[in-house]
């Protein structure tokens, strides 16, 4: 009994202490001027709701990865490696996007949760690749696919359009990244990354110095690369720019699994 009295006493206390704060509280605002304290309480209720609402209008990370380049390059077998592993031999070639949804094929034995990857392949053909501005807003990282094999004969074709890639207002504003994946590297005869990349960084130099002046239809959609005065690499993009081989013949895509796995998270 003595402790229950000793409680309800402590209790009394904390209820006095606590109604002598409030009081001192209530009188304090009382002493505010009444648009100072509509002010103050305009101000608690506006951070609340932006606190609240911040979840609201977090975009959700894409899981788009796009597949793009010059046709003959083997970006096709590359989709279908990708997804199921299928073999092809020749040319695959494909006149409209091949698109999908899936999990990669290296990734189906894993055990857990495993994000599936939006995998689009679009057509190289010159006339289709306008294409490509449908799925550039939404994409996580680009994948630019380049013959190896055949790569000289085509290395201005395929440094023009790289060029018009990585000055496309989405790709530099979104900073997307980009991945130029040498393929066909199962031949004995293919260049090697390194001797692509170097071609390549020459070719755009040559192009931005004869694209200098962007004509009117442009404008919008064009950006300068590179540093004035300075001979042209990739590292001087706003946006990431790596270079990988990769063989869709044989299935060694590695590396191209793992840059999607990079931009595009488990």
């Amino acid at each position: 009994m003595e402790g229950m009295e000793q409680w309800k006493v402590q209790v009394e206390n904390w209820t006095n202490q606590l109604n002598q704060l409030l009081g001192q509280l209530l009188e304090q605002v009382h002493q505010v001027p009444p648009a100072q304290l509509y002010v103050a309480i305009a101000v608690l209720v506006f951070t609340v709701v932006v606190l609240l609402s911040i979840p609201l209008f977090k975009r959700k990370k894409s899981n788009t990865i796009v597949l793009t380049g010059l046709s003959g390059g083997g970006k096709t077998v590359l989709f279908y490696q990708l997804r199921d592993g299928s073999y092809h031999q020749g040319t695959v070639t494909s006149m409209e996007p091949n698109e999908g949804t899936f999990i990669l094929r290296s990734e189906t034995t894993k055990k857990g949760k495993i994000k599936p990857v939006h995998l689009v392949d679009v057509p190289g053909h010159s006339r289709l690749r306008p294409k490509l501005e449908e799925f550039l807003p939404q994409a996580a990282g680009l994948v630019f696919v380049v013959d190896a094999l055949d790569f000289l004969p085509n290395c201005r074709a395929v440094s023009e359009y790289l060029y018009d890639v990585l000055t496309n207002a989405y790709v530099v504003k979104k900073k997307i990244p980009v991945l130029i994946l040498c393929n066909k590297t199962e031949k004995v005869t293919a260049h090697t990354k390194d001797f692509i990349r170097k071609q390549m960084e020459k070719e755009i130099d040559k192009l931005r110095q004869s694209r200098s002046v962007v004509s009117a239809a442009d404008i919008t959609n064009d950006f300068t690369l590179g540093v004035p005065g300075a001979a042209f690499t990739f590292s001087q993009c706003q946006n990431r720019v790596t270079v990988a081989e990769a063989s869709g013949l044989t299935g060694d895509i590695s590396q191209v699994e793992e840059f999607i796995r990079e931009h595009v998270k488990p």
